[in-house]
């Protein structure tokens, strides 16, 4: 592989034991296409998260249990050692375990933020280079821009800004380089990209005005940002390495990025928005239910096409992500993303679909479920109830401190109705907002889920049940928590011929009715 042959060269010169490369683009997101995907390229595997490390004779891919089976299906296991990470456990314990201390190591300052950067100094000896060692020609995109009218925002650009820029000294500047956030702050978004409706963009935020550089303006990022006089303050999570560079003694860190706790908590416009996106989502979803119903001989492919169809039929400007349509085996792959034309729907099959959108207001939607098409089998029945009484106890929590408790609820309701070789591998849910994946709140074993909650929060709840060899079953709601107690934005219905009733206590059916079950 002529690719991995020039890496390692590279390596040899600069002296490095090993290179760090990226999933991210320069600005960190998670869900970042392919094109610019340096990961992919080198391994083959096309999951959104993940990231690998090239030695002189082997290369490691890091993934979380999302992607698990998928990794091992699409890289080629005589070159790529799939690393699987367990619950609660970060690429860098893998690191540790399989590297040695002060290793030397190579990665892009461009696409690790400062903070991740500062982790592996305290084992690796980490070397910084400023350009990609993948990717040469990334094609540049143009972007649509638009402004989201504040009925949807619930506040002006310039409330926001005072209330960032209000501790801010004469000379100092925030500098704000997550696109969620920055898109979030001006009231700004772009549908024009798949899967996105953030705009490409840095600011600088003064006492009393603020500096925008989009894509057709990020030359004069670098210039403004030297000038700045005083204080630089940043997010260390979320502003990369080199940006960390130019800001130089002048850095400020801040222990959380004052935008993300603002757009954390969304206000009665945003959360009256989301209200009305969902009713639309949960439109499409049922018309597709039907689809699947009424029609044979459709396909992965069929299912989805006609799934965005729906979307566009019921006001939505794009997808929020790829939708996942998964039929038996594929739907154990937790972001299985292949929907394909010969996966053919038959009687008896079970089919999963995670989907969601965005409409004039900007903010994702996301929601899972799962039919089958004709009659489940007894299996079907039981690993469906075991989900969604895990869902309807978790929905049901009483006076959460935060998503870590809610999370340690759902796998202890898993752990007392095992059933062999189903697993729970990933987070219990995530913030929704401007991305479809934000944080804070989580609802997982990370630290980070150990946040707060507080009203106004929107988040999903997602338990799953997966076999390789079987199927795989995850019902997810988007939430919100107001009033002291948890909340769903989704309403689309359960479905009756999946649930075995002796299963689920009284007080779970009595949960139960409160949704629709058809």
């Amino acid at each position: 592989m002529e690719l991995l042959d020039n890496l390692r060269k590279f390596m040899r010169v600069k002296n490095l034991d090993c290179l760090l490369i990226n999933s991210t683009s320069e600005f960190l997101v998670e869900y970042n296409t392919l094109e610019e995907n340096s990961r992919f390229a080198l391994t083959g595997f096309s999951g959104s998260a993940g990231d690998a490390v090239v030695t002189p004779d082997s290369v490691f891919l890091f993934v979380d249990g999302r992607y698990h089976i998928q990794a091992d299906m699409e890289v080629d296991k005589n070159i790529v050692t799939v690393v699987k990470l367990q619950t609660g456990e970060t690429m860098f314990d893998a690191m540790q375990k399989i590297f040695a201390k002060n290793t030397k190591l190579g990665l892009n300052s461009k696409k690790n933020s400062q903070k991740r950067v500062e982790s592996l100094q305290k084992f690796f000896d980490v070397k910084l280079f400023d350009f990609d060692f993948v990717l040469k020609n990334v094609p540049q995109q143009k972007d649509e821009i638009v402004d989201i009218d504040e009925q949807y925002t619930g506040r002006s650009v310039d409330e926001k800004l005072a209330e960032i820029s209000k501790n801010l000294q004469e000379n100092d500047a925030f500098l704000l380089t997550n696109l969620e956030e920055v898109s979030y702050l001006f009231n700004k978004r772009d549908f024009s990209k798949p899967y996105t409706s953030k705009i490409v963009a840095k600011a600088l935020v003064y006492p009393d005005r603020a500096s925008l550089f989009t894509r057709e303006k990020m030359k004069d990022f670098e210039p403004e940002l030297s000038a700045v006089n005083g204080k630089i303050f940043l997010d260390k999570s979320s502003v990369n390495a080199y940006d960390f560079q130019l800001a130089g003694d002048r850095a400020e860190a801040v222990e959380q990025s004052p935008v993300q706790k603002m757009k954390a908590i969304k206000n009665d416009a945003e959360l009256e928005h989301y209200k009305d996106a969902f009713k639309k989502t949960d439109m499409a979803v049922s018309a597709v239910r039907d689809f699947i119903e009424n029609n044979d001989n459709i396909s992965e492919f069929d299912i989805a096409q006609k799934l965005e169809e729906f979307f566009i039929k019921f006001g939505a400007k794009s997808l929020s992500f790829k939708s996942i349509v998964a039929k038996d085996k594929n739907s154990a792959l937790a972001h299985y993303s292949k929907c394909s034309k010969d996966e053919i729907i038959k009687d008896g099959s079970l089919v999963l679909i995670d989907c969601g959108a965005y409409y004039e207001g900007g903010l994702a939607t996301d929601i899972t479920r799962v039919f089958v098409k004709g009659n489940p089998s007894v299996l079907h029945k039981k690993i469906y109830t075991i989900v969604l009484k895990t869902f309807l106890n978790c929905f049901n929590y009483k006076n959460p401190k935060n998503g870590f408790e809610i999370d340690n609820l759902a796998r202890e309701i898993f752990a007392k109705n095992q059933v062999e070789n189903f697993v729970f591998n990933h987070g219990l849910g995530h913030g929704i907002g401007v991305s479809v994946h934000e944080y804070p709140p989580s609802l997982s074993k990370n630290e980070i889920a150990k946040t707060e909650l507080k009203e106004g929060m929107c988040f999903s709840i997602e338990p799953g049940l997966y076999d390789k060899n079987y199927f795989g079953v995850r019902l997810e709601n988007s939430c919100y928590f107001k009033d002291g107690k948890i909340n769903s934005f989704v309403n689309m219905n359960y479905e009756k011929k999946l649930i075995d009733f002796d299963l689920l206590t009284e007080q779970e059916k009595e949960w139960l009715s409160e949704f629709e079950v058809k």
